[in-house]
């Protein structure tokens, strides 16, 4: 390090080794805690190691660990999404597939031009592609972990018996991709549900509270997935500007250790001539550039994880409640067909008990469903808006510390730049 920037408190240093939060606050429960305490990244899969510890007598033990890949998260999501017991309830959604092909795309084209740039630069380009490599890798461990916490934290998903043995089996648990045919049933089935969703968008529902609910859910999505695209530009607007100080920093590095006295006519005439305080002028710029790098790399980190991730799982969240919305209101449509055909048989007189019997069974799920819904549904609005707003003020926090942080380098670069160039003058006289 060169003297001047180090007289104050090191900037960066601070919050280094203190852990991420996550984006998604969940009530803890010791009696069922879940947490991956270990993952292996191979090439084509990444291997999570899911450790239990509880107190609740279903369990053979108290504390357990199996390993457990990504496709085996989405069979027991996949459980819970084909089980009728659970369509009052809002279905956390499945963690995302890992993906590192970007990381690894990027780092094998830096790879190619590394005869294209200087050492330094390759070094330091390598290490912010490394560090995005395991911050990718960190929130995927984060999400899977994230929608095991949710599961054990709802007091009916803990119970479920597919669950456990996903937590308990230690032996693999033979989960297969889907083959095409099965592929082409849920496209099938998804499509289905949509050209649905379509047909009842013009149901009328009694209930003032599921009515508004509708209304508000589409329109939040719609706005939740836009406010992601602009976070996500956001993001990569300050990553660009930090890989742009890479080269700034680099390059005046470089030129401090040129020889060329031409270099002299774009100096301060107070340092004009004098090697040593040209060199030390480019050395101490390009420290406060690296520096710069360093918090602008920790801006964009801090605006993915608080705000970026944030939004990205609530859109998810939003997309699991606006499918609970749909299967109620596919239990309304069924429950007053179940009304006409009841009134119908009446009129005919043929096969009243069949159609009295259909209809209480449609009374019974509509009203079960509506039951767990409401109460599904005021708990998801209780979770969202604790977790956007302990996020955000978080991230305001950060930016303000890392905005004053940023001014107080470049006063203190300012400054002795000024004190050197007082010194040199100084000394020529």
């Amino acid at each position: 390090m060169m003297d001047g920037l180090d007289d104050s408190p090191d900037l960066l240093a601070e919050d280094e080794n203190k852990p991420r939060t996550e984006s998604v606050d969940l009530t803890k429960d010791d009696t069922l805690a879940i947490d991956i305490s270990d993952a292996l990244s191979e090439r084509d899969r990444v291997k999570f190691t899911v450790h239990t510890k509880t107190t609740l007598p279903d369990f053979r033990e108290s504390e357990f660990s199996v390993v457990r890949q990504h496709e085996e998260f989405i069979w027991l999501h996949d459980r819970f999404v084909e089980n009728e017991e659970y369509g009052g309830y809002i279905i956390p959604p499945a963690p995302p597939r890992p993906d590192f092909d970007a990381s690894r795309e990027k780092l094998q084209k830096l790879g190619e031009g590394e005869g294209t740039m200087t050492k330094e630069e390759f070094t330091k380009m390598k290490q912010e592609l490394e560090a995005e490599y395991l911050a990718t890798f960190k929130k995927t461990v984060a999400m899977h972990e994230v929608f095991l916490q949710r599961l054990a934290a709802h007091p009916a998903f803990r119970k479920d018996t597919n669950f456990r043995v996903f937590l308990e089996y230690d032996q693999d648990l033979s989960v297969r991709l889907k083959n095409k045919k099965e592929k082409l049933g849920w496209f099938i089935k998804s499509m289905s549900q949509s050209v649905d969703e379509v047909l009842l968008s013009n149901q009328k529902d009694a209930d003032e509270f599921f009515e508004q609910e509708k209304g508000f859910l589409v329109e939040y999505h719609n706005r939740i997935a836009q406010s992601t695209k602009c976070a996500d530009r956001m993001t990569k607007m300050h990553k660009s500007v930090a890989d742009s100080y890479i080269k700034l920093s680099t390059g005046l590095g470089s030129l401090a250790t040129c020889e060329n006295t031409e270099l002299d006519n774009y100096l301060p005439s107070s340092v004009r001539g004098a090697s040593k305080e040209t060199t030390k002028v480019f050395n101490k710029v390009s420290e406060c550039f690296e520096k710069s790098r360093k918090l602008e790399a920790r801006v964009s980190s801090d605006e993915d994880l608080k705000l970026s991730d944030t939004l990205r799982y609530y859109l998810r969240d939003t997309s699991a409640a606006k499918d609970l919305l749909y299967r109620r209101t596919r239990a309304l449509a069924d429950y007053e067909n179940a009304n006409k055909d009841l009134d119908k048989a009446r009129a005919k007189n043929r096969n009243v008990q069949q159609a009295e019997q259909a209809q209480q069974r449609a009374c019974e799920k509509y009203e079960h469903l509506s039951d767990l819904a409401k109460s599904e549904l005021t708990d998801f609005k209780k979770r969202r808006v604790g977790a956007f707003r302990k996020n955000l003020v978080e991230l305001a926090e950060l930016e303000i510390k890392h905005a004053k942080a940023l001014n107080q380098l470049y006063r203190n670069c300012i400054a002795q730049l000024k004190e050197d160039g007082r010194g040199g003058k100084a000394q020529a006289q």
